[in-house]
């Protein structure tokens, strides 16, 4: 099969597109590349107003006064220059309902082509979008990444979740829904939004390749390490300050027990270095399954405080600790944190369930052949 995959937000294409391609098939990608810079066949990135000083002076005082991002245009624009090529595959997916970041109405431009152009094109939910936020609005989680925006709607990531359901937004979601086969959900964040809806396929786990990312040795146990990786756009949205006041806690109760690894929005390949030093990763509070980076570092045997709610040890059947359900509660954080570095025999046993979850679950070429199985279906 001929494969196309738009947009990329967590390696998640990519890891597919691996699996794909071990089981024969050609596979392609078209992303924007944002910061973190992962690989792309074709890249909408908006070169001329994001890399280039002036055009970007110029970018930013058009957008102070109109609030039109030059920048928006021109990825549109390098999707059109690069358009003969995405056409007539056998599937097409979109990473998301926002898969290349322009705007709504330019969105529908760009996907209005894939649309007229292949008849089989799918959605994935793996990432903020009309049917979740809604969800999320309606109270039906018992915490979510708009928790912190009910106590201040000022904070930075809240005017990016709730876009979606603006109304150009509901306008995207409802012509993509009318245009695609079905939606397929990456975790149970956005499956569990979605699985009463009639396009829904249900979950595919995210892939993770198993055998680019090995497990580690784990360092010397004293001290234990743990890494806070903080990406400040996304700062409440991931629960980095549920996570910083635990440390606090941590480091009044256990002075000189542990070390802590803090770093600030690295770009993906600096991130998983410094990552790969630490016993313990704090990678998000606000869900209740993991995604991209949390996968990533369980495969690795990390021990990782995550999404791990009662509805995902259930989905997945768990006996074993996989990994740190952490809780919006410092306090609650800052117990399971000291626990790990009283009993370093814990953090052994969950790095190899982590790492054995991670080959069972998500293995990416088994992944590819799920995803394989339910395009067929519906052609």
């Amino acid at each position: 099969m001929r494969i196309l995959l738009v947009g990329e937000y967590s390696n998640f294409h990519n890891s597919l597109k691996e699996g794909l391609i071990t089981l024969g098939h050609q596979v392609v990608i078209c992303s924007d590349n944002d910061f973190k810079n992962y690989p792309a066949d074709y890249s909408t990135f908006a070169r001329w107003f994001k890399t280039y000083f002036f055009l970007n002076l110029i970018r930013q005082f058009i957008f102070k006064i109109t609030k039109v991002d030059l920048a928006q245009w021109e990825a549109a624009l390098r999707f059109f220059l690069l358009k003969k090529h995405f056409k007539n595959f056998d599937v097409v997916q979109l990473v998301n309902e926002y898969p290349l970041q322009t705007t709504p109405y330019l969105e529908i431009k760009i996907l209005s082509f894939l649309f007229k152009n292949n008849k089989n094109v799918f959605l994935a939910s793996c990432g903020d979008d009309y049917p979740s936020v809604t969800y999320m609005l309606n109270g039906d989680f018992k915490y979510s990444v708009l928790t912190p925006c009910l106590q201040d709607p000022n904070k930075t990531h809240c005017q990016y979740t709730l876009r979606y359901v603006a109304p150009a937004f509901k306008k995207l979601h409802d012509f993509i829904y009318q245009n695609i086969k079905g939606v397929i959900a990456g975790d149970l964040d956005y499956y569990i939004p979605l699985k009463n809806h009639p396009k829904c396929l249900g979950l595919i786990p995210y892939p993770i390749n198993v055998d680019k990312i090995k497990p580690l040795v784990l360092p010397p146990l004293e001290p234990v390490v743990i890494f806070h990786g903080i990406n400040r756009v996304n700062y409440y949205k991931k629960g980095n300050n549920y996570f910083e006041k635990a440390l606090l806690i941590l480091e009044e109760r256990l002075p000189n027990r542990f070390k802590i690894i803090t770093t600030e929005s690295l770009p993906y390949q600096e991130y998983i270095h410094q990552f790969n030093q630490a016993h313990i990763v704090l990678d998000q509070v606000l869900s209740y399954d993991q995604g991209y980076n949390a996968l990533e570092a369980m495969a690795k045997g990390k021990v990782v405080f995550t999404g791990a709610e009662t509805e995902f040890l259930t989905h997945y059947h768990l006996t074993e600790i996989v990994c740190i359900n952490a809780l919006p509660d410092p306090e609650s954080i800052a117990n399971e944190l000291a626990f790990l570095i009283k009993n370093p025999q814990e953090i052994i046993k969950i790095s190899q369930n982590a790492r054995a979850f991670v080959e069972k679950e998500h293995h990416y070429v088994k992944i590819a052949e799920r995803y394989l199985r339910v395009w067929r279906n519906q052609t």
